[in-house]
């Protein structure tokens, strides 16, 4: 039973009351004073009507009442609340280290039980050597510093950050602090850096030979098949891997680009892998996660795969292989579950052949390969495409513009096209874009100078001559004649290069 009893402020007025309490034998297990009010948990068997009636005999007392909670029951069950309601993990240990708060996340984060390790030293249910211990002796707090907890084999990782609890004397009396796993600190940082998400509707296409490549791609999405993006420079690899990404099991998780290429070996391996404390000169104290870690349970892209040094070579196979990876200076495995997309705009095959690239590593990245065509072979696809940077960039565009860019060979596709359309919407200004804005000739003397291979240089002169002819004549068989073709021929080379669009409606 839980009583109110409203007095008068006076000194004395507590005595009196527990006089009353003593002389009948009533057991009082809890007492709480404030200005003009005392608060009593009673036990035993004990009517109210008979303490009201007897308290109410004492001078000062105005009104008993009975009541559901004590002050200090009510203030911990308001902290208890507020402690189980924050995402972290928290846990208290008092002066000599023993553990007195152990949240419920704390609980699933640490896998242990509130109920069996509240009063033992937090030494011995997680390690010596935390953080906290450290802070009892020193009154330092410390931030985001990593820990590892060993129970049998298994080593686990957690952050934490901790706090000193100071008593009225200024003496350290105990220590809070919070802790996260690493599959909290990688949510919260991707949904903080998490970019606009890239869908299969992003993809803008016309041609038959993406809506095959687009069919196959939604198909493997909602696998975790490593996936092998073949593709030029430019056709847009990375956005093919964001979508499949995108409709994937593994959407709501991080999508991590690693371009292969970029970096120097050294940085790159530990960016990969993370590195452990003093593995090298200038890392940072604690060591660091690599991004293999910071994408768990998501998508790892491996852009230039062709340019992966040796070395890491077989690492990255390891890590496909057993699921495993092994930070730089470190000599513990450490599980990931990531799925691998790469891409490449070499010919990995004949890198094989030449020992640049280890053939293992090749047949585990090739289970699904997927090739993006160069838009030269996809010319259905530049007017969507040009359609969508227009209105980016809030511009118009001449036929005799549209033409021109139809008619370019692209040797570096929709990276390309997007930059020549940018230039020339700043070029035209208010006015529509015109042939002489698109400043095609620049990229021209770059094909010559070596972008793209004989075969395909001479198969574009093809095509423009044809095209030209087409435009001129308006019908194949008259095409044909000029170009001392015949007429099958020329109906042949119309179909290769999709120049359809130039015949007339008149019969040849």
């Amino acid at each position: 039973m839980r009583i109110k009893i409203n007095t008068a402020d006076r000194v004395g007025m507590v005595l009196d009351v527990l006089q009353v309490f003593a002389a009948r034998g009533w057991d009082i297990q809890a007492m709480e004073v404030v200005s003009g009010a005392i608060f009593v948990r009673i036990r035993g068997q004990v009517q109210f009507s008979e303490i009201r009636a007897r308290l109410l005999e004492l001078s000062g007392v105005h009104s008993v009442a009975e009541i559901s909670s004590l002050p200090q029951e009510e203030r911990r069950r308001e902290i208890q609340a507020i402690v189980e309601a924050v995402s972290e993990g928290l846990m208290a240990v008092d002066a000599q280290g023993r553990i007195t708060l152990l949240n419920k996340t704390a609980e699933s984060i640490l896998n242990l039980q509130g109920r069996k390790v509240l009063g033992k030293n937090v030494a011995q249910v997680l390690s010596p050597d935390v953080p906290m211990l450290r802070t009892l002796k020193t009154g330092q707090g410390y931030d985001n510093q990593e820990i590892v907890i060993s129970r049998g084999p298994v080593r686990t990782r957690y952050m934490t950050s901790g706090r000193p609890l100071i008593n009225e004397e200024g003496k350290v009396c105990g220590v809070v602090a919070s802790l996260k796993d690493p599959g909290q600190i990688r949510a919260l940082v991707h949904s903080v850096t998490r970019a606009q998400e890239i869908t299969f509707a992003n993809i803008l296409y016309r041609s038959r030979v993406m809506g095959e490549l687009l069919e196959l791609a939604r198909r493997v999405a909602e696998t975790s098949a490593t996936i092998l993006i073949y593709g030029e420079s430019g056709t847009g690899k990375e956005l093919l891997a964001r979508a499949i990404h995108a409709a994937s099991p593994r959407r709501d998780m991080p999508f991590v680009p690693i371009n292969c290429g970029a970096l120097p070996d050294a940085l790159l391996e530990s960016e990969l892998f993370g590195y452990e404390d003093g593995a090298f000169t200038g890392s940072r104290r604690g060591g660091r996660m690599g991004l293999f870690e910071f994408a768990h349970g998501g998508t790892v892209f491996l852009d230039e795969i062709a340019e992966l040094p040796t070395h890491l070579q077989a690492k990255l196979l390891r890590a496909l292989q057993s699921g495993h990876i092994r930070r730089v200076g470190g000599n513990e495995e450490i599980q990931v579950d990531v799925r691998i997309m790469a891409a490449t705009n070499q010919d990995l095959v004949q890198l094989v052949r030449e020992h640049k690239f280890r053939e293992d590593l090749f047949y585990r990245l090739n289970v699904i390969p997927l090739t993006l065509p160069p838009l030269r072979q996809r010319r259905e696809d530049i007017e969507p495409i040009v359609q969508a940077l227009l209105a980016r960039h809030q511009a118009a565009l001449t036929p005799e513009a549209m033409a021109v860019l139809r008619d370019y060979h692209w040797p570096g596709n929709v990276r390309e096209l997007e930059n020549v359309l940018e230039r020339a919407a700043a070029l035209a200004g208010a006015s529509a874009i015109e042939p002489r804005h698109l400043l095609l000739d620049q990229a021209e003397a770059a094909v010559a100078a070596g972008r793209g291979t004989l075969k395909e240089q001479v198969a574009e002169l093809e095509r423009k001559v044809v095209a030209a002819a087409l435009r001129k004549y308006g019908s194949t068989r008259r095409a044909g004649e000029a170009l001392g073709l015949s007429h099958t021929s020329i109906r042949n080379k119309v179909k290769r290069y999709g120049l359809e669009r130039y015949i007339s409606n008149r019969k040849d």
